[in-house]
C-alpha cells in the first residue's frame, strides 16, 4: 500500500491527552510506532471494540496507521479543539490532499448513511437524470425496518433526478433500493460499490447494504469516507445534489371527483444540519455538503466540505462518544474551524491518495470534462459564480450555488467539471 512521501518528515506528534501541556516547538516523536500487523478482515463483527486496533492500514502515510491523534503542530499552529469525542476523525485539504490532522484515521467502523456517498459515486454515471422508472413492489422489498425514507410508492414513475434527490436530501433507503434495482439489483450494486472502493484505494471499506443500513461486516473509516467524498465531488451532479437544501418531490397520484388524475408534489429538505441551519444549529459558513448518517450501531457519522478564503477542507467525524444533540455537527464545525486556522501552519501527517487508475504523470495538465456530467441547474436554482461563503450567506432555497461557486473561485478547484483535488493527478476520462 502506498505511503505518502510527504509523511516521511517527522512532525511533532501529539496525543489528545497532551495537547495543552507539551511544548509545540519540540520535534520529538511522542507516539511509538507499533509493529505493523495485517488489518483485520472487514467481514469481522460490525460492532467495533471501544479501542482502536494497535496497527491499522497505512494507505496515505505511516502515521495514519497509528492509533490516537496525529498532528504535526508547529510553533504558530493552533491547538486542536478540546471538545472532540469522536472515535475517529480526519481533517484534510481537498485541493492538495494533505491530511492536516487525524485521530484513528483508518479505524474500521460502521459508516451508516455516509456509505451512500460510495453508492452515489459508483452509480451516478450510469443513468441519465431524465430517465424515468416505474417502481414495482419487489424494488422496495429489501428496505430495512426503521429506514429513513423519502416516500416512494410502488406503481409510480420517477425520474432518476427525483431518486437522487431522495438519496441525498432525505437519505432515503427506498430511493437507494430503486436505483439499485435499475442497476441489476442490490447484490450487483454492492459488488460494484466494493469494486469502486478498491479502485479509489478506500481499502478499509466493505459494503454489505447499498444504503448504509446496519449489516454485519459493513465498515468504512474516516480516511475512506473522506477519500470517497473527494472522488464524488468531481462529479457535477454529486456536487449539485449534496449541496441542495430543499426541493420538490413527486407524491402519489390521486384521482379527483371529476375522474381526473393529479400528482401533487411535496417539499423535502436536506438532513445535513450544517447545510440547512436547522435543529438548533446555524448553517456553517462556506458549507457545501456532503453527507450525514446515524444508526444504532454506527452512532452519528458525517463528512462535510467547506470553503473559506479560497481554501477547501474536508472533515469526517465518526461516532462521537458524547451523547448530546447535534454532537457530530458540532465536532465537525470545530474541526473545520481549526483546519482553516491551521492550514499552512502544520506539517501534514498524510495525504489522500489518488485512485489506482489515476494518471500520476499528467503533471499540471488541464482537466478534462467529467463524462456524463450534466450542466442542468438544481430544481431550486443556484447562485452561479458566487464564492461558497457568499452563496451560503445569501440564503435561497438551494445550496447548489455553494458547490458551483467554487467553480468561479481562484483555485479553479472545480474547473471544467472536474474537482481538481490534486494538480499532480487529474483523473483520466472514464470510458
Amino acid at each position: 500500500m502506498p505511503a505518502s512521501k510527504k509523511t516521511a518528515r517527522r512532525p511533532l506528534l501529539v496525543t489528545s491527552a497532551t495537547l495543552l501541556s507539551l511544548s509545540l516547538t519540540s520535534l520529538t516523536t511522542l507516539t511509538a510506532a507499533p509493529a505493523f500487523a495485517a488489518t483485520p478482515s472487514p467481514s469481522s463483527s460490525a460492532s467495533p471494540s471501544a479501542t482502536p486496533p494497535a496497527a491499522m492500514s497505512t494507505v496515505g502515510g505511516e502515521l495514519l496507521g497509528r492509533p490516537g491523534t496525529q498532528a504535526g503542530l508547529g510553533s504558530n499552529a493552533p491547538v486542536l479543539p478540546k471538545d472532540i469525542s469522536a472515535r475517529s476523525w480526519i481533517v484534510a485539504d481537498a485541493q492538495s490532499g494533505d491530511v492536516l490532522a487525524a485521530h484513528n484515521a483508518h479505524w474500521r467502523l460502521a459508516p451508516a448513511s455516509t456509505l451512500k456517498m460510495l453508492f452515489a459515486d459508483t452509480l451516478l454515471p450510469k443513468f441519465n437524470r431524465n430517465e424515468e422508472y416505474k417502481v414495482v413492489a419487489s424494488d422496495l422489498a429489501g428496505v430495512g425496518a426503521g429506514s429513513s425514507m423519502v416516500g416512494i410508492k410502488e406503481n409510480e414513475t420517477y425520474t432518476v433526478h427525483d431518486l437522487w434527490l431522495g438519496v441525498f436530501l432525505r437519505s432515503g433507503n427506498d430511493a437507494v433500493h430503486v436505483l439499485s434495482a435499475m442497476n441489476g439489483g442490490v447484490k450487483q450494486t454492492v459488488a460494484d460499490m466494493n469494486a469502486h472502493a478498491e479502485e479509489l484505494q478506500a481499502l478499509d471499506t466493505h459494503a454489505v447494504s447499498p444504503d448504509g443500513y446496519d449489516a454485519r461486516g459493513q465498515v468504512s473509516s474516516a480516511y475512506d469516507l473522506t477519500l470517497i467524498a473527494r472522488s464524488g465531488l468531481q462529479k457535477k451532479d454529486f456536487r449539485e445534489y449534496c449541496s441542495t437544501v430543499r426541493a420538490k418531490f413527486p407524491g402519489a397520484t390521486k384521482k379527483g371527483k371529476n375522474g381526473k388524475k393529479s400528482r401533487p408534489s411535496f417539499e423535502i429538505q436536506n438532513t445535513n444540519r450544517l447545510l440547512t441551519g436547522t435543529g438548533g444549529l446555524d448553517s456553517y459558513q462556506g458549507i457545501a455538503g456532503v453527507k450525514n448518517g446515524n444508526t444504532t450501531n454506527a452512532g452519528a457519522t458525517f463528512t462535510g466540505v467547506a470553503e473559506r478564503d479560497g481554501r477547501v477542507l474536508l472533515v469526517t467525524v465518526m461516532h462521537p462518544e458524547k451523547d448530546e444533540n447535534n454532537q457530530v455537527y458540532k465536532e465537525t464545525a470545530s474541526l473545520l474551524d481549526w483546519g482553516f486556522k491551521a492550514a499552512g501552519k502544520v506539517e501534514p501527517v498524510g495525504e489522500l491518495v489518488p485512485p489506482k487508475g489515476a494518471d500520476t504523470s499528467a503533471g499540471d495538465a488541464e482537466p478534462s470534462a467529467q463524462p456524463g456530467a450534466t450542466a442542468s441547474p438544481s430544481a431550486s436554482g443556484g447562485a452561479g459564480g458566487k464564492s461558497v461563503a457568499s452563496a451560503v450567506a445569501s440564503g435561497g432555497s438551494s445550496g447548489i450555488g455553494v458547490a458551483l461557486g467554487i467553480i468561479g473561485g481562484v483555485l479553479v478547484l472545480l474547473a471544467g467539471g472536474v474537482f481538481l483535488v490534486n494538480r499532480k493527478w487529474p483523473l483520466r476520462r472514464r470510458k
